[in-house]
């Protein structure tokens, strides 16, 4: 049966599950007992050659409970319908020839395994979790992610032509009911200068004459590699492990890779230069385009005259600026050393909505100490100079904040929010298309479903 849908109405619960569906690959092993599924699995759906079993249902409810989502007496109704869908995305992507090479799969899969890692504290536990070898997990999980992959592409595909016009988005802001116009939080589009401190040759120096140490003592036995690297890399991502890393070719900074594949299993390279750091690194197995090694990150730390003369550097412009010498824009070409942003005018861009503007309440739980700058500054101010860590570069710089704008919290409307509201039009543009495509897709694909699933409100016809 199918649902009707009801504009502009969010189910909390059923856009949790399309959340765990697409990103949550490895659902953790689930005793039966223990978490109450019934010893014999079974068949619950079916899309071309694709199955759909009760344990996968089950588990997805846990996960969302785990999250600390409330699930509605539909909620195998609602996962069933999720499942349906990305298997019918995934069959008609390989009738289609739509391609996801290996070299993709690898490094997505590389990059979930180490996301897993990191939520329960090493491989090592990982593998204890699965009662499996990092290799084996990886073999049982590769075609999963294939296809989830393919999904992804296959609904690109069919929505990547979607646009609205400005008239379209007036006319979707004018459907939506004014009581149930939502309250918009209090928005900041902010600037940047950047500096980073000058690490001298000298400490460069000592961080290469360090490494080259390491590595003579763990050729000669003295000490281990895994050991070194567990008490005194600066890589907080494998220093738990040992060092250790898995990964494909093409997943790492070029002088890095190039390093790895020039070494023999147990050869430990001299120190290798990258944007992060300085590197030894030690091959531990290599199987063609993927590889395992471990190595020894230290990055050369700028001493206490580099960073107060970084200070005093961003401290001269912001005086300039504020005597009227040069302007925001002159200042950021003279002065910042931060390349994605100096090219931007200094803007900074919100990595989770791509917009100008940043949230408040976001911003608080993002960066704490820029929203606490903020609470003192009117548009136009510059904020005094700050510390932080440049998670990219993995190193400190020194900054100032300068609150270009700033929108009071207020009730959504089209003049200052019109991105977040063509956004809006255009996902229930794309909704409207992918149901026309389900539709007609499933028309044309063998789709089973268990008799107890008859009395569902889908929202397509399967």
């Amino acid at each position: 049966m199918k649902q009707s849908k009801k504009m502009f109405k969010i189910n909390i619960p059923f856009v949790a599950i399309s959340l765990l569906l697409c990103q949550n690959l490895f659902a953790q092993p689930l005793d039966p007992n223990r978490d109450g599924f019934p010893v014999i699995d079974r068949v619950v759906g079916k899309v071309g050659d694709n199955v759909i079993l009760h344990s996968d249902i089950e588990i997805q409810k846990l996960q969302a409970l785990e999250q600390g989502y409330q699930l509605g007496l539909d909620a195998d109704c609602r996962i069933l319908e999720e499942m349906l869908y990305q298997n019918l995305l995934a069959h008609r992507a390989k009738i289609d020839s739509l391609e996801i090479s290996d070299a993709q799969v690898n490094a997505e899969l590389e990059q979930r395994i180490r996301m897993m890692e990191g939520q329960v504290g090493g491989r090592r536990n990982l593998e204890k979790v699965y009662n499996k070898a990092i290799a084996e997990i990886k073999d049982e999980f590769r075609g999963i992610l294939r296809d989830r992959m393919l999904a992804e592409m296959m609904e690109e595909e069919i929505t990547r032509d979607v646009k609205v016009t400005p008239r379209e988005v007036r006319r979707f802001f004018e459907e939506i009911p004014r009581d149930s116009l939502p309250l918009v939080n209090e928005q900041v589009a902010l600037q940047q200068i950047v500096i980073f401190p000058k690490v001298s040759e000298r400490a460069k120096d000592e961080v290469k004459t360090q490494l080259r140490r390491w590595k003579t003592d763990i050729e000669r036995g003295m000490k281990s590699f895994e050991a070194v690297a567990g008490a005194h890399s600066d890589d907080p991502g494998s220093r738990k492990q040992g060092g250790l890393i898995e990964a494909s070719r093409g997943m790492m900074v070029r002088p890095f890779e190039a390093a790895a594949f020039a070494l023999q299993i147990g050869e430990i390279s001299d120190v290798v230069e990258t944007q992060f750091g300085f590197h030894i690194i030690q091959l531990v197995d290599r199987r063609g385009d993927d590889y395992t090694i471990r190595h020894i990150l230290k990055v050369p730390e700028p001493d206490r005259s580099a960073m107060s003369q970084a200070i005093a550097v961003i401290e001269e412009a912001v005086r300039r600026i504020e005597d009227g010498t040069i302007t925001w824009n002159e200042a950021i070409k003279e002065y910042s050393e931060d390349e994605m942003t100096r090219q931007n005018l200094g803007n900074l861009v919100n990595p989770y909505t791509g917009d100008l503007l940043w949230d408040m309440e976001a911003l608080r739980q993002i960066d704490p100490q820029v929203h606490a700058s903020l609470q003192r500054m009117n548009i136009g101010m510059i904020s005094e100079p700050m510390i932080y860590e440049d998670a990219q570069r993995r190193k400190e710089g020194v900054r100032v904040i300068r609150l270009r704008d700033r929108v009071p919290e207020h009730t959504a409307n089209l003049v200052d929010d019109f991105t977040v509201l063509k956004r809006a039009a255009e996902n229930r543009k794309k909704e409207e298309v992918i149901e026309k495509w389900v539709n007609e897709m499933s028309a044309k694909t063998y789709i089973m479903m268990d008799n107890k699933f008859n009395t569902c409100r889908f929202l397509y016809n399967w």
